[in-house]
C-alpha cells in the first residue's frame, strides 16, 4: 500500500501520537481510582518510567499500544509497508527495551503488569477483575464501575486535555 500522505503530513499525525495520557491509559487509571486504588503516574526513577505505580503494592503497570509494542496476534500490531527495515529495528528496540525494564523492575522486587491497548479498550471490566486480583485478596468485594461509565470517564479527559494542550 502507498503512503498517499506527503513527509510533512505524515510527520505531523506521527507527531500527535502521544506516549503519556492516552486514551488506554486514562481508562486503566479510572478503572483504578473508582476501585479504590491510589497510585502515581510516570515515574521517572523507576526503569522504563511506568505508567502507573501503586507503591503500596510494590507494583507498576504499564498500558501498552498494539502497535508500538508489538502486542502478538494482534490485528493491531500491523507493520508499514514502506521503510521495513526502519520499522523492524524499530518495534525489535521498543520489544527489547520492554524485557529489559520489566526484568530491571522485578529484580528491585517490582510486580510488573503489563496491560495491552485492545484488551483494555475491548474488556475494560475484565482488566479491572484482573487487576484487582493482582492487588488485592481475592476474598475482598470490589467495586466495579460499567463499562460505558469508564469509557464516558476517558473521553471527558481526553477531550480535556486536547482542548488545554498547547
Amino acid at each position: 500500500m502507498v503512503d498517499n500522505l506527503t513527509s510533512k503530513q505524515r510527520s505531523w499525525n506521527m507527531s500527535r501520537v502521544r506516549s503519556k495520557n492516552t486514551k488506554p491509559e486514562l481508562i486503566v487509571r479510572s478503572l483504578l481510582h473508582r476501585m479504590g486504588f491510589r497510585f502515581r503516574v510516570n515515574r521517572s526513577d523507576l526503569p522504563g518510567k511506568p505508567d502507573i505505580v501503586l507503591s503500596k503494592y510494590k507494583t507498576v503497570v504499564f498500558v501498552h499500544g498494539c502497535f508500538w509494542h508489538r502486542h502478538k496476534g494482534c490485528k493491531r500490531a500491523t507493520a508499514p509497508s514502506t521503510r521495513r527495515e526502519f520499522w523492524e529495528k524499530k518495534f525489535t528496540a521498543n520489544v527489547e527495551r520492554d524485557k529489559r525494564n520489566c526484568h530491571e523492575l522485578q529484580a528491585q522486587g517490582w510486580k510488573v503488569v503489563v496491560l495491552w491497548e485492545c484488551e483494555v479498550s475491548s474488556d475494560p471490566a475484565g482488566v479491572a477483575e484482573r487487576l484487582a486480583q493482582e492487588l488485592r485478596n481475592r476474598s475482598i468485594e470490589y467495586p466495579l464501575p460499567e463499562r460505558h461509565a469508564i469509557l464516558k470517564v476517558a473521553e471527558e479527559k481526553v477531550r480535556y486535555q486536547l482542548a488545554h494542550s498547547k
